[in-house]
């Protein structure tokens, strides 16, 4: 019985291409008690790979967090499949704004501590009382009113794409960075004001609307469906769409564009320019955004060092690599120092305090 992937992802993007259908994409998740994760887990990959479900899958005793790809056609099976699910009856998907066949080349599920990151005790305050939920219409409303306080729960990396207007947005790495700092920064005004999160698709403010809560704010909302609901909400009901960007996505795609506004700007020259690449070079691979003109002058690469180190022949590049871990800027995010207009670090609430 098969319960992990076994095929690379060219071998998967052959198939896909072979077989000629098209694919959604699309994510779900879901706080519930699961006695036996390891369990559940093998049943789904078990139930999905005859699906041909690929995509990324935490499941944990809180619940489950999944984005995914399927074909099309299979879309009304899959989601029966999840109707025998007790808790995931009836779910609400979050249809990818665009799509891409090869947004995801593998079927990972995998069992984790928490479905998110969050570093929270969850013992230490009731994960269950939450914010209120509000659709696009009341979200459009609350983030007008002067007295309200809106936030992107987003890394730095995600909100330097696109974000709504007026947001206030982390200049973090981590999501359990941000909820100390917005703590500290709003804690004269837990009374006083509306405090309105938003993440991409809901899951993060889940956990931290009910962290604030527990922590003396009084009036906690979120973005029902995060920034993909509020898309397709938009267009269903002809409202005003406040997002002004890019919404950045854990996939292939990088990224959904929702407004026609570019609000970032290449690392290395500094124009006008919104998408995320990674560093060609297979010991650096920092994530950083990089403009067409300085993709082609750089080979895809973030730095001359590892634009160098990129034209070397396969073995001369495994070999420096031997023995070695790969760079920290893996993980900064476009925070490394070489790069002349990475975003700068600030004071996030600084215009709110004024």
């Amino acid at each position: 019985m098969q319960l992990y992937n076994t095929l690379s992802a060219k071998e998967r993007a052959e198939l896909i291409e072979k077989a000629g259908k098209d694919r959604l994409t699309l994510s779900f998740y879901q706080y519930a008690k699961i006695t036996n994760p390891q369990e559940f887990r093998d049943q789904l990959f078990i139930a999905w790979n005859k699906l041909d479900v690929l995509g990324r899958t935490y499941v944990a005793h809180e619940g489950i967090n999944g984005q995914l790809s399927l074909p099309a056609d299979q879309f009304n099976e899959f989601k029966a499949h999840l109707d025998t699910i007790d808790f995931l009856k009836g779910i609400r998907l979050n249809i990818a704004i665009e799509q891409d066949n090869m947004s995801f080349l593998k079927l990972k599920v995998k069992v984790r501590n928490k479905i998110v990151a969050d570093g929270l005790n969850d013992d230490t305050f009731d994960v269950t009382n939450k914010g209120v939920h509000v659709d696009a219409e009341k979200f459009n409303e609350l983030i007008e009113d002067n007295n309200t306080v809106l936030v992107d729960m987003r890394n730095h990396y995600e909100s330097e794409i696109g974000h709504f207007k007026n947001a206030v947005t982390p200049d973090v790495d981590t999501f359990r960075e941000s909820l100390d700092i917005i703590e500290d920064d709003l804690k004269d005004h837990k009374e006083d004001k509306n405090l309105v999160m938003y993440c991409t698709g809901g899951i993060r403010c889940e956990k931290a609307s009910a962290y604030f809560k527990h922590k003396g704010f009084k009036n906690v909302f979120q973005l029902e469906g995060g920034i993909i609901e509020y898309t397709r909400q938009v267009k269903d009901k002809d409202l005003e769409n406040k997002f002004m960007g890019q919404n950045f996505v854990f996939d292939e795609r990088r990224a959904e564009r929702i407004s026609d506004d570019v609000i970032a700007k290449c690392h290395q020259c500094g124009d006008a320019f919104d998408t995320h690449t990674n560093c060609a070079n297979d010991a650096c691979h920092l994530l950083f955004i990089q403009c067409d003109t300085c993709k082609e002058e750089m080979d895809n690469c973030c730095s001359t060092t590892c634009k160098e180190i990129h034209a070397l022949p396969f073995e001369e590049q495994k070999a420096l690599r031997k023995g070695q871990g790969n760079s920290n800027d893996i993980f900064k995010k476009g925070r490394a120092d070489h790069l002349p207009y990475k975003k700068d670090l600030r004071n996030i609430f600084e215009s709110f305090k004024k």
